[in-house]
Formats: C-alpha cells, structure tokens, sequence
C-alpha cells in the first residue's frame, strides 16, 4: 500500500504580500515581501497583461526562492 500524499502544513507555506508598479504597456515591477521566517524582500521586473498576472508570477518566483533556500 501506497503512503497518502502529504498534505500541506503552516510550516511548508511561504507567506507573502506584493507590490506591483507599472512601467509600460506589459511591463511591471514587482516587490514582494516574505514573513517570518521567509523575511526577505525581492523585486522583479515581469512582462504580463495586467498587474493581477504580474502580482501572481512574482510570488511565484518569490515561493520558489524560497523553496530553494530550504534545500540548501
């Protein structure tokens, strides 16, 4: 018999909020800042069709991040 998939626990979430500029027509900025114990702060620039898309693909990279931080 198989182990059930592992479900998800406060400890293997990243939260985190974002902030979104524009910059031209597809092209924003992004910052997004982590909560403890994710800290940080990043800001990437992301070329999407609104700032909903752009907000969503930053904490993306962001939850990635810091998922590869965890692996170290």
């Amino acid at each position: 018999m198989e182990n059930p998939p592992r479900l998800s626990t406060m400890s293997d979430r990243v939260l985190c909020r974002a902030h979104v500029d524009k910059v031209d027509e597809n092209q924003w900025v992004v910052e997004v800042f982590g909560l403890d114990p994710h800290d940080f702060t990043r800001r990437y620039e992301i070329n999407a069709k609104s700032d909903t898309l752009a907000a969503q693909e930053g904490i993306r990279r962001f939850v990635d991040e810091m998922g590869a931080r965890e692996d170290q």
